[in-house]
């Protein structure tokens, strides 16, 4: 008899759909399920899982990421990665997590794929064996790893690690990351101006939803 897919933990609930630990016949997974999003919400849910379901295909199983399962316009199942968030398992002056952690988001960026928000601590997990890993790419781009569009954002990506690094292993930043961390490109200050401020109105006002740049909610 197959054992039924049942939900061991609800992870993150918010306007844009409900992410749980599941378990199925073939071990635990993890479930982002947009079916029970407000109506006026569905296309922008929609939209957002669809990204990520697309840089998943990209990434196609690579080590460190999620592999994706199923998607169907209206769950997404991706494989589950053993692991903390970085804010509660910081690698405090571990400099090899830093430098793993760089090597696999170069992989990344040869791959053509640009995850787009890597300042936010839940997004880097610290796995059980003490290596980094990167998961929820619903702000993913794709695209070719030499155009210069991609290359820009791979160099925002980059900044936003060496933030971290600068938070829990600044003695092993080197004169080159010190430089790279004070250029701000033009995406970064349009963001800042513009972009920023909207997300800010959207999340908090009205949709009343705070999550502390990935750190959950504030108290």
């Amino acid at each position: 008899m197959t054992e039924p897919v049942r939900e061991i933990a609800a992870l993150k609930a918010d306007s844009f759909g409900r992410i749980a630990l599941m378990q199925g016949p073939g071990g635990p997974f993890v479930r982002r399920d947009l079916r029970h999003v407000p109506w006026w919400l569905r296309l922008p849910a929609w939209w957002l899982a669809r990204r990520e379901a697309r840089a998943l295909r990209r990434l196609g199983g690579l080590p460190a990421t999620p592999r994706l399962l199923r998607w169907d316009g209206r769950v997404l199942d991706r494989s589950y990665l053993d692991g903390e968030v970085l804010y509660r398992r910081p690698p405090r002056g571990d400099a090899a997590w830093f430098h793993a952690a760089r090597r696999l988001l170069h992989t990344l960026h040869r791959r053509g794929l640009a995850h787009n928000d890597l300042a936010k601590e839940a997004n880097w997990l610290v796995l059980a064996d003490g290596s980094p890993a990167i998961v929820d790419f619903q702000l993913a781009s794709v695209g070719d790893p030499r155009s210069r569009w991609l290359r820009l954002l791979a160099r925002e990506d980059l900044r936003h690690l060496l933030k971290h690094k600068r938070t829990y292993c600044p003695q092993a930043l080197t004169p080159v990351e010190r430089r790279l961390l004070q250029r701000r490109s033009w995406l970064r200050e349009a963001w800042f101006r513009t972009g920023k401020p909207v997300y800010r109105f959207v999340t908090r006002r009205m949709l009343k939803w705070e999550d502390n740049e990935g750190q959950g909610p504030k108290p």
